[in-house]
């Protein structure tokens, strides 16, 4: 059996084409990638990243809890700590501004659900998990921690008011979220109808048989 040997034209021809296949393998992928980031881009599709929350309307925490505020006016402000930085009362560090940062900075969770802010309320009640003194929103920035008195006065809040809260707040950060309809009141059931005295039929008296006599 003879063998035949390639010359080297031939050779350098296969080795030519084996890169133009791979130069135009890689072209293409790449090509595929820039086509699927370009359109995750345009249609603003990213991966949320816990650092990274999503405000409903390009709001920012101090234009919710003012908002909030609006709506409920009876909510404590726990307004009255000093400031590190300007040794002044800083009046705009609220109670729910710094529920709002903590629930969405601190735990990062999403503020669309009404689970997740319930879980944040069950945080300051001490049900679910614990509040850190070196995290919380205002520890680094206030004269004094609010963390505690934070604690008290949401669980000074009636089962009603945290209820309230909690739907404001979704209702803020979700507007196209649809409100929970009123509950359909029951019907009280129909009163039985009074009989007709002149419909009853009375009792037999005495000497009725004698009316069937012929």
């Amino acid at each position: 059996m003879v063998k035949v040997i390639p010359n080297l034209r031939t050779v350098r021809r296969l080795l030519h084409l084996r890169l133009l296949h791979l130069a135009l393998a890689a072209l293409i992928g790449f090509g595929l990638v820039v086509i699927q980031v370009g359109v995750t881009t345009s249609s603003g599709v990213f991966k949320l990243t816990p650092s990274q929350p999503v405000i409903a309307q390009g709001f920012r925490p101090q234009e919710v809890w003012q908002r909030v505020y609006e709506r409920l006016p009876d909510l404590p402000l726990e307004n009255q700590y000093i400031s590190q930085e300007t040794g002044e009362v800083d009046a705009d560090n609220t109670l729910v501004g710094r529920l709002i940062r903590y629930h969405l900075y601190v735990k990062s969770r999403p503020p669309y659900y009404r689970l997740d802010w319930k879980l944040t309320m069950a945080d300051y009640l001490g049900a679910h998990e614990y509040l850190v003194a070196s995290q919380y929103p205002g520890g680094n920035t206030l004269n004094e921690n609010p963390m505690e008195g934070d604690r008290a006065a949401i669980q000074r809040l009636t089962r009603a008011q945290r209820n309230a809260l909690v739907d404001v707040l979704v209702s803020l950060f979700n507007p196209n979220l649809p409100e929970n309809p009123p509950p359909t009141p029951r019907e009280s059931p129909s009163p039985l109808p009074t009989p007709n005295p002149r419909s009853t039929p009375g009792l037999p008296q005495p000497g009725d048989a004698d009316l069937l006599r012929p």
